[in-house]
């Protein structure tokens, strides 16, 4: 278990490409694998190495996260001492907000007994032991250690995110650049960085002066490389998704119904928790064909289900067909329906006989309705 650290997580996350999801809510906050929120992995690999002290800072579109995450009790997070911290600002419209937001709270900071910190983003999907990294880290003698992955798929996968090129005898970084999708492998950065309290403390400050928009990240890879900090990185091997298009989203939901991947994030000894919620189970009514799917309490299913991850509160009606697609809660799909590769947000009716179809580069996406 990790000692005398705490966790801020960093929601400054592109929302470019997945925008069609996020309009009313924070990538953190998306529904993913049927009853999980995109949040849910990384905060779990936090709580699970033992930190107890764990600070989201936040947009101001954070209605759905504040309602998900509470006072962190699913996490073991309410307490009297440390806890989870949510700070949200109304400042989502500035490109560097996420050094703004810090800067802001720095009492939060200062308050905690913690000397180190873990910086995070959210919508990196794994499940990883911290406290290996935590090792690597102290071992190495460097100020900060990024966590990456080895991706042989980089063309198609992790496109926008951050690369690193690293010392393979000495597990130093040497570089960093951006994935745009033109080579099949790189050292992907997960954005995940420890460091002394105090050094990120210094950082923020020294970001503060800066009148250029950039963002913390940004910033913080400014420094390595005018070489007034050394960094050392730490390879996780295991599964890694970044949950920052559409694409990679549809993705990384079909990739939780393969066996190996669902093993690994769910049966592993380290649990993903999320906000409980008491729901009756699914009724499976005779004559219907379900496979290889995720369904989550609360459905009907009448129809025909394949290789899809169904949220809670889901009708399927007689005759319809949902296959390869992700349908989430509060989903009415009535009769002779047909749905291929097709993503479906929160509170929509699909009318009898109607057909949509996608497919597996881009699925079509049937916005969420707001209810009055």
């Amino acid at each position: 278990m990790i000692k005398d650290y705490m966790a801020i997580f960093n929601l400054a996350e592109n929302e470019t490409d997945i925008r069609s999801l996020t309009t009313n809510r924070s990538i953190a906050s998306v529904p993913i694998a049927s009853r999980f929120r995109v949040v849910d992995f990384m905060l779990s690999n936090v709580v699970n190495a033992g930190i107890t002290n764990v600070g989201v800072f936040s947009k101001s579109n954070s209605r759905s996260l504040v309602d998900h995450i509470g006072d962190g009790k699913p996490w073991d997070l309410s307490r009297k001492n440390d806890g989870l911290f949510l700070f949200n600002h109304g400042i989502m419209e500035m490109i560097n907000y996420d050094s703004k937001i810090l800067k802001n709270n720095m009492e939060y900071l200062y308050r905690s007994k913690s000397e180190n910190v873990i910086l995070t983003s959210s919508y990196m999907i794994c499940n990883m032991d911290l406290s290996e990294a935590v090792k690597a880290h102290e071992a190495s003698g460097c100020d900060v250690t990024v966590v990456y992955t080895e991706s042989n798929n980089a063309h198609v996968d992790f496109q926008n995110c951050y690369t690193i090129c690293v010392d393979e005898e000495t597990n130093r970084v040497t570089g960093r650049g951006k994935n745009l999708g033109f080579d099949e492998k790189a050292n992907v950065c997960m954005e995940i960085f420890l460091m002394k309290k105090s050094l990120l403390i210094n950082l923020i400050y020294k970001n503060a002066r800066v009148q250029s928009a950039r963002s913390f990240y940004s910033a913080l890879f400014d420094e390595f490389n005018n070489g007034s900090i050394t960094m050392n990185a730490y390879k996780f091997g295991g599964y890694v998704s970044c949950i920052n298009s559409i694409s990679a989203y549809y993705r990384a939901n079909m990739d939780m119904l393969k066996m190996e991947v669902s093993t690994e994030l769910f049966r592993s000894q380290r649990p993903v928790y999320t906000k409980i919620k008491d729901e009756p189970p699914t009724i499976y009514v005779k004559g219907c064909q379900v496979s290889n799917s995720l369904i989550a309490d609360g459905c009907i299913i009448k129809g025909t289900v394949k290789n899809s991850v169904i949220g809670r509160f889901v009708e399927v009606e007689e005759g319809a067909v949902v296959e390869n697609c992700i349908i989430l809660q509060n989903i009415k799909i009535k009769a002779n329906a047909k749905l291929h590769n097709v993503i479906v947000d929160k509170n929509v009716t699909i009318s009898e006989n109607t057909e949509l179809r996608g497919n597996e580069n881009f699925p079509l996406v049937i916005e969420k309705k707001n209810l009055l």
